[in-house]
């Protein structure tokens, strides 16, 4: 219940205002977004890089209505991928990308351009694309999306939310050679018609769409920080006879750190999503709604004030 309150409350201008205005809230944003500008992120891609740990950049922002706020988030990605390759951090770090942010919401063609764009600068950089999913009304417009980008750019990856009812068609679709797919659980406020509901439902989908991507041929790239879909899933990854090369598990920016170094020191890859910027307030509140324990800690930092 919390957290579909803490999902609504993130698209509400109202509470946009409210949060923003606690003085204590940057701190506590601090947990789980790098910095405001690129030089914060950098800073935190080494300090990660030098754990053995890969990343993904996401510069943030979302349901981006205004043109010139699109082309500014272009430019920002383009900057931020241009600043890796001369200090050698290409091969460690891709960077994560929502086409709502980059004009989804007002013209497909303009959002595909801009994907191009960023997808070209990576490529220079040494490094790829993720494209973010968002919420289930953009799902067929990503896909069509990643589809014409991986003509020209094959290694572009895409993220698949496993509490919705079609994503394991998807994933069928998906698990073809060279695929890069990011399995989430998925983390926006979805109606019972199109996704699970209950968290027991939500676990057994994601173990299902698991083991399709396991079976499958491309890259699966497991979003979680849950130790018993970590332990799922290198017991699926065994049963196909996948080495620790081929998947990776992706862990978000301040939360689980110590599980996240134990399992870069036993061998796995482990890639941290970084988000970085001002447009922080959406992102916040779904790290709010997905665990009880950071609101807890929210509220505790708070009433420390």
């Amino acid at each position: 219940m919390l957290g579909s309150v803490l999902l609504a409350v993130s698209r509400s201008p109202l509470a946009r205002r409210a949060v923003s205005g606690f003085p204590v809230t940057r701190l506590v944003v601090d947990r789980f977004v790098a910095g405001e500008d690129a030089g914060s992120a950098l800073a935190a891609v080494q300090r990660l890089t030098d754990a053995r740990l890969t990343v993904t950049l996401d510069h943030l922002g979302e349901e981006t209505k205004d043109a010139r706020a699109a082309a500014e988030t272009v430019k920002a990605y383009v900057s931020m991928l241009d600043a890796l390759r001369p200090i050698g951090l290409g091969t460690r770090a891709e960077v994560s990308v929502k086409l709502s942010a980059v004009g989804q919401m007002l013209d497909r063609g303009m959002a595909l351009d801009h994907a191009r764009e960023i997808c070209a600068a990576a490529r220079d950089a040494g490094t790829t694309v993720t494209l973010d999913m968002e919420d289930h009304t953009t799902v067929d417009s990503t896909l069509s999306i990643l589809r014409e980008l991986r003509e020209d750019f094959p290694a572009t990856g895409v993220a698949v939310q496993a509490y919705l009812f079609r994503s394991e068609g998807d994933l069928r679709d998906l698990s073809r050679e060279g695929s890069r797919v990011r399995l989430v659980k998925g983390a926006y406020a979805e109606p019972a018609s199109v996704a699970h509901q209950k968290k027991a439902d939500v676990d057994k989908a994601y173990v299902r769409c698991l083991r399709i991507l396991m079976e499958g041929k491309g890259y699966p790239m497991v979003a979680t920080h849950d130790d018993r879909l970590i332990s799922i899933t290198e017991l699926l990854a065994d049963r196909a006879g996948r080495g620790r090369d081929s998947f990776e598990y992706q862990m978000l920016y301040g939360i689980r750190t110590d599980k996240q170094e134990a399992l870069a020191r036993a061998g796995s890859t482990v890639r941290v999503y970084v988000p970085y910027g001002d447009d922080w307030y959406g992102y916040f509140m779904r790290r709010l709604a997905e665990r009880p324990a950071n609101v807890a800690f929210f509220l505790r930092s708070l009433r420390s004030k």
